[in-house]
C-alpha cells in the first residue's frame, strides 16, 4: 500500500474514532516518533478526517459546538491550555425552503443575511432579475480567488437593491451543484427574501422565467437563541514586554468544509505545537473562531474583549480557506513589503511557489479584515477552490495531505522565527 493511502485509511479510522468519542476525548493525533515529513503528513490527514467526521460545522449548532470541544482538547495535548469563549445569537434554522413551479418542487437554502418568508411563501410570476416580475430570477458568481468577495458584488448586490418580492439565486460554481453564499450582514439582514438554489436547474429555470411561470418561493426560517465559542490559547513568552504575536484561523462554516477550514486548523495547531516546544520571546496568542459564514461573529467578539490588541500585536498570522486543496494555487495578503517578504521566504523553504499577491492597502477576505481596518500588520494565506461553500467538499477527496504538510511546516517554522525576534 503507498504511503498515501495509508495515510487516508488512518485518517477515516480517526474520523470514526472522533465522531463516536468526542464526549470522550478520543486522542486525535498519532504518535509523533520524529520530525519526519510522514509523521507531520499522519498528524495532518488525522486533523482533517476528525474535522470532517464532525458533520456540518454551521455556527451555533451542536457539531460546531462539539468542534469546540475537540479542538480545545487538541491545543491541550501540545502545551498549551485553551479557553472556551462563549459568544450567543439567534440562530437561523430553515424549515421549509423550495420553490414550487408547476407540478416542480425545487429545494434550496435561504440567503440568511436577507428577508425571510412565513409558512405561505411569495407567490408572482418568474422573471430575470430587474424585470416587472414579482419574483427575480438571478445568477450569483462564482468564488474567484484574485478577486476577493467578488461573489458577494455584482447580480446579489443587484438583487438586494431589486423591487422583486423574492429572488431566485442560482449559485454558481465550478461544477454542477449548490455554493452557499456567505451572510455577511447577518446582524443587519436587508433586500427581498432570497432562495439559494443550484446551478444544476439553471436551464430549465431560465425557460420558466422567459415564460413568465407562475411560481410559489418559500424562505421559512426558525430563530434559535444559541451558543458558539471561540478556541483561545496563550503560550507565554520569556519577555512580556514584547508585542505579541496572534495566530488566528475560522472553524466554522457551511457543510463539513474539510478543505476550505481543515486545513487551517491543521496549520494552526501545528504552529502551536512548534512554538510551544521551542519556548518563544515574545506571548503567542492563538484563536480558532465560529461565526465565520455569518459575518465574523467570532472575531466581533474576540475583538470586543481585547480592545487593543490589533494595534498591539506585532504581527498578525491568518490562516484562510482552503490550504491544502488538491491543485489549487495560492494568494498571500501582507499589509507590508517587510511581512510579504517574510512569507515568500518562508514558503519557498518548503518548496512552496507564490501564485499571487494581493496588493498592500486592499482589504482581505475572511476575519483579518477587521485587522486591516484597524490598522494592524498582518499575512493572510488562501488558496483556491472548486467547491466553495460546497457539500462536496469533504475528506479525503479535496485534500492533498503533502501539500498542506508543506503549508503547515512553513508557517510554523516562520512563526517561530517571529517569535524569537526582540525587535
Amino acid at each position: 500500500m503507498r504511503r498515501r493511502d495509508v495515510l487516508i485509511a488512518t485518517g477515516r479510522t480517526v474520523a470514526v474514532m472522533v465522531s463516536t468519542a468526542i464526549g470522550g476525548r478520543t486522542p486525535v493525533f498519532a504518535q509523533d516518533p520524529s520530525s519526519s515529513a510522514h509523521a507531520l503528513e499522519q498528524r495532518l490527514a488525522d486533523v482533517v478526517a476528525a474535522y470532517d467526521a464532525q458533520g456540518n460545522h454551521r455556527t451555533g449548532t451542536p457539531a460546531d459546538n462539539a468542534s469546540a470541544e475537540w479542538l480545545s482538547e487538541q491545543v491541550r495535548q501540545w502545551g498549551a491550555e485553551p479557553t472556551l469563549e462563549p459568544f450567543t445569537l439567534s440562530r437561523v434554522d430553515p424549515q421549509s425552503c423550495h420553490l414550487r413551479i408547476g407540478d416542480r418542487r425545487i429545494d434550496g437554502v435561504p440567503l440568511f443575511d436577507a428577508a425571510f418568508t412565513g409558512s405561505k411563501g411569495v407567490r408572482g410570476k418568474l422573471g430575470p432579475l430587474g424585470s416587472d416580475a414579482e419574483i427575480g430570477l438571478a445568477e450569483t458568481e462564482p468564488f474567484a480567488l484574485m478577486e476577493p468577495r467578488k461573489e458577494q458584488a455584482g447580480p446579489l448586490a443587484q438583487a438586494r437593491k431589486s423591487g422583486h418580492k423574492a429572488v431566485v439565486l442560482l449559485t454558481r460554481g465550478a461544477r454542477p451543484g449548490l455554493f452557499l453564499l456567505n451572510a455577511l450582514s447577518f446582524t443587519k439582514p436587508f433586500g427581498p427574501p432570497m432562495l439559494q438554489v443550484s446551478n444544476s436547474e439553471s436551464e430549465w429555470l431560465k425557460e420558466r422565467a422567459r415564460q413568465r411561470a407562475d411560481t410559489m418561493l418559500v424562505a421559512q426560517v426558525g430563530r434559535t437563541t444559541a451558543r458558539a465559542y471561540n478556541v483561545t490559547a496563550k503560550i507565554a513568552g520569556r519577555d512580556p514586554t514584547l508585542a505579541p504575536l496572534v495566530v488566528m484561523t475560522p472553524y466554522s462554516g457551511w457543510w463539513q468544509c474539510a478543505s476550505e477550514r481543515g486545513g487551517g486548523l491543521g496549520c494552526w495547531l501545528e504552529t502551536m505545537r512548534t512554538l510551544a516546544a521551542a519556548g518563544p520571546e515574545r506571548d503567542c496568542l492563538f484563536v480558532a473562531c465560529s461565526g465565520h459564514e455569518i459575518g465574523f461573529l467570532g472575531m466581533d467578539e474576540y475583538k470586543k474583549a481585547r480592545p487593543d490588541l490589533i494595534g498591539r500585536a506585532h504581527a498578525w498570522i491568518y490562516f484562510g480557506a482552503s490550504i491544502g486543496a488538491r491543485r489549487q494555487p495560492n494568494l498571500i495578503h501582507a499589509s507590508d513589503a517587510a511581512l510579504e517578504q517574510w512569507t515568500v521566504a518562508a514558503m519557498t523553504k518548503e518548496g512552496l511557489d507564490v501564485n499571487g499577491k494581493a496588493e498592500h492597502g486592499t482589504v482581505p477576505r475572511g476575519e483579518i479584515g477587521a485587522v486591516h481596518r484597524g490598522g494592524g500588520r498582518y499575512v493572510a494565506v488562501v488558496c483556491g477552490t472548486d467547491v466553495f461553500h460546497n457539500a462536496a467538499d469533504r475528506w479525503p477527496d479535496e485534500v492533498d495531505v503533502a501539500i498542506l504538510a508543506r503549508y503547515a511546516s512553513a508557517f510554523a517554522k516562520g512563526a517561530l522565527e517571529l517569535a524569537q525576534k526582540r525587535g
